[in-house]
């Protein structure tokens, strides 16, 4: 079997920052980048393309909806998606590489390893956090509920976890958690709208108290010291923010 051709394919708005790390890690493991923009106000797009990416643009109109409509514009079926905050691992790289000598699967996951305020976090909701991010583009599509978009294979299909990490460089420290806690948590409240979904307060509380308790006791978050108490209790926010916020928009 020839080995395969491989698209990454990465949506971006404002990313000056992180991109090039981003880029510069598929560069050895893909045959092209494709860079699918939603009109960058600083310059995401002259670094990608100064990268050799190829860079197209379309206005925002959700997760779900531009990150299928950037598949499009790949030259191959073959495709990994990347957000523009996350990088391969040599480990990850060396997995890829041997994958596209040897395709055998429809969809490949990997661990997401989680970097916050300069802390690589190993424990609670964060890691290992399998996602699914390498597929062929004939076999399934973009789902799940905006923000929280996922990949998702066709029934059948078959998927193979590799080794090494995908390296997330997410938030600088708890002010920036917090600001894309509340963001995304109206995002989520606005799709359970759009949904038909209720809930109960009593339920709320039971989910927040369970949610805080489960990633900082149960999945061990107290174990990344303070970084993990306040990942646990901002995830425990993000429950009662889209809930609590679902009965505002139904009321």
């Amino acid at each position: 079997m020839n080995p395969v051709k491989l698209s990454a394919v990465i949506i971006t708005f404002n990313e000056a920052a992180k991109i090039e790390r981003c880029i510069k890690s598929l560069i050895e493991v893909c045959d092209e980048v494709v860079i699918l923009d939603s009109f960058s106000t600083d310059n995401t797009r002259e670094l990608a393309t100064a990268l050799g990416a190829k860079v197209f643009t379309h206005a925002f109109d959700g997760y779900i909806q531009q990150k299928n409509r950037a598949i499009t514009y790949a030259s191959f079926p073959y495709v990994l998606s990347l957000d523009a905050d996350e990088a391969l691992s040599d480990e990850l790289k060396a997995s890829i590489l041997i994958v596209k000598q040897n395709w055998t699967s429809d969809g490949y996951s990997m661990n997401r390893l989680n970097n916050y305020g300069g802390q690589w976090i190993r424990h609670g909701a964060w890691y290992p956090d399998r996602k699914l991010r390498l597929w062929d583009s004939r076999k399934g599509a973009w789902g799940g509920e905006n923000p929280h978009d996922k990949y998702v294979l066709n029934e059948g299909c078959t998927t193979t976890h590799l080794k090494g990490n995908l390296l997330h460089y997410t938030m600088n420290g708890y002010d920036d958690l917090q600001k894309q806690t509340d963001k995304f948590a109206a995002i989520a409240a606005k799709a359970m709208f759009e949904r038909g979904k209720s809930i109960s307060k009593p339920a709320i509380w039971f989910k927040v108290i369970f949610r805080f308790i489960k990633e900082y006791i149960l999945l061990a978050g107290f174990m990344d010291g303070k970084a993990g108490w306040q990942i646990a209790r901002m995830n425990a926010r993000y429950v009662r923010l889209k809930y609590f916020g679902l009965l505002n928009l139904k009321s």
